[in-house]
């Protein structure tokens, strides 16, 4: 009896506590739909691009164009609210071949450059050059993270681009820098671009190499890159500069360069003779023989820079498209070409085809189809490679001695006179059907007077070259001295720059 009772007991103290825990729910509930306060909208949603717009944006990845395009109405503008999710996106075909082109351009000067150089000379110097190559790359890279990307490629004026805009590489980040490429990264623009500011003042070495103080280098380089390099990259490569006929409608010079014949070649080339005469000839010159201590050194490097310049060349075209195509099929034609005919022309007058002789004329067709090889065709190609063996051989072979000056590995010869003729040559043989781009603000002048324009182009590169290396050159020479003591160059700069020896043979 007692234990029915209990039972009953508990049985309704639980009842009682389920019923007070709904009524307390039933409460809140009615509290909480009595809230006045209203729930926050929902924001409206972007609406999407249509199945015919995103096709057109991926054709224009597959053709290198704008991806906004598409989605542009009538006036050119895209409508408010629209989503653009392909409008800021690096597209990996295209940004996987900037990088591997990137890192072919550094191929170029360490090690191709470096081992070309390093063999020509004479082996109390080899580490030196390379001691040179691997100073430039380190110096130039702090100077373009510094401001040099930013004086080049921001846009800012027709002589320099921006001092600050993109200095310490300020929002150089993964989304394409659309001045220059709707489909490669902002990042990788930059460091493709940074490989070109590395090799060109490294050309340089090639002139004054066996009698040039380490420190007085790198001085030199560091006051060139602002003088002459800076300004005449953004002046031919700037989207808003004073030579870049391609892409700038208000140009004043409406002049062309594919991948460097004004901006690389001709500048380090002339800057180089200049140096050198200021320098002197090697203590030595005209009374010893100087010969190249390793060939082998020699042909492994011009290999290097042979393939490396695959990076160079097609990829200036920013992309991996037909005019990459087209660029890398006329660097192989002239390239081959001048080999040939370099040695072709010293087994006539010399008697023997030497493998000097080999290289020396590839690194000339290089150099000669450099500012071309976008905007020519196969038969313009083989054109150049015939003048590019031709015309720098002679320099090298016949002025060098007239005119007597020291140009240690012939980067005058090869360099100044080799990308003059190119950039020439440019103007002549260019062809719309090759690059459709050069019908943007071009098309009237393509086939007629472009040559005029890029005579315009050498002579202010020739001007800004010469001009700013003689200023550089006698500044460096009353601050620091330009060369080492008689006896330090006799014993050679291995030792007295870098306290070592490129050989141990005991």
């Amino acid at each position: 009896m007692k234990r029915t009772c209990l039972k009953r007991l508990i049985a309704k103290r639980m009842l009682l506590r389920g019923g007070l825990a709904a009524l307390l729910v039933s409460v809140t509930s009615l509290s909480w739909a009595a809230d006045p306060t209203p729930a926050a909208p929902a924001a409206p949603k972007k609406p999407e691009p249509t199945l015919e717009q995103r096709i057109g944006s991926l054709e224009a990845y597959i053709n290198n164009g704008d991806p906004t395009a598409s989605l542009k109405d009538k006036d050119g503008k895209i409508p408010d609210g629209l989503a653009t999710p392909t409008s800021a996106t690096a597209g990996p075909g295209h940004n996987g071949w900037m990088m591997t082109s990137s890192a072919l351009v550094l191929f170029m000067t360490l090690p191709g450059l470096a081992l070309f150089y390093g063999g020509l000379v004479r082996k109390k110097n080899v580490l030196s050059v390379l001691a040179q190559c691997l100073g430039i790359a380190g110096l130039v890279t702090i100077l373009w993270w510094l401001c040099g990307y930013s004086l080049v490629f921001a846009s800012g004026g027709p002589i320099f681009g921006s001092l600050t805009k993109f200095a310490f590489l300020k929002g150089v980040d993964s989304a394409p820098n659309t001045d220059y490429s709707f489909w490669v990264s902002h990042n990788v623009f930059s460091m493709y671009q940074m490989m070109f500011a590395i090799i060109t003042p490294a050309l340089i070495v090639g002139a004054i190499a066996e009698r040039m103080k380490f420190g007085a280098i790198i001085a030199f380089v560091t006051a060139w890159m602002f003088i002459v390099y800076f300004p005449l990259a953004h002046m031919v490569w700037g989207i808003d500069g004073l030579m870049n006929g391609v892409w700038n409608a208000k140009a004043t010079i409406k002049a062309i360069d594919f991948a460097g014949g004004t901006v690389v070649h001709m500048s380090s080339g002339w800057s180089a003779l200049i140096l050198c005469m200021i320098l002197g000839p090697r203590v030595g010159f005209g009374k010893e023989k100087m010969p190249p201590h390793s060939m082998v050194l020699c042909m492994v490097g011009t290999g290097m820079l042979w393939v490396g310049w695959y990076g160079f060349n097609a990829g200036s075209a920013v992309a991996a498209d037909g005019v990459a195509a087209n660029a890398f099929m006329t660097t192989t034609l002239a390239t081959a070409v001048a080999c040939f005919t370099w040695a072709a022309a010293e087994w006539i007058l010399k008697g023997t085809p030497s493998v000097l002789g080999y290289c020396s004329g590839a690194v000339a067709g290089l150099v000669v189809i450099t500012p071309a090889c976008g905007f020519v065709n196969p038969t313009g190609a083989v054109i150049i490679g015939l003048a590019a063996g031709l015309i720098p051989f002679l320099a090298c072979y016949k002025l060098k001695n007239w005119l007597g000056y020291d140009d240690a590995l012939d980067t005058f010869g090869v360099h100044a006179v080799g990308g003059t003729l190119g950039a020439f040559l440019t103007g002549v043989l260019a062809v719309l059907d090759v690059n459709a781009n050069l019908a943007t603000n071009l098309k009237d002048i393509v086939g007629h007077t472009l040559w005029l324009e890029q005579l315009k182009a050498i002579g202010l590169t020739l001007v800004l070259a010469v001009v700013g290396t003689t200023i550089i050159a006698y500044t460096v020479k009353a601050v620091i001295g330009l060369r080492p003591a008689p006896d330090q160059e006799r014993e050679g700069l291995d030792i007295t720059d870098h306290g070592e020896e490129g050989y141990n043979l005991l």
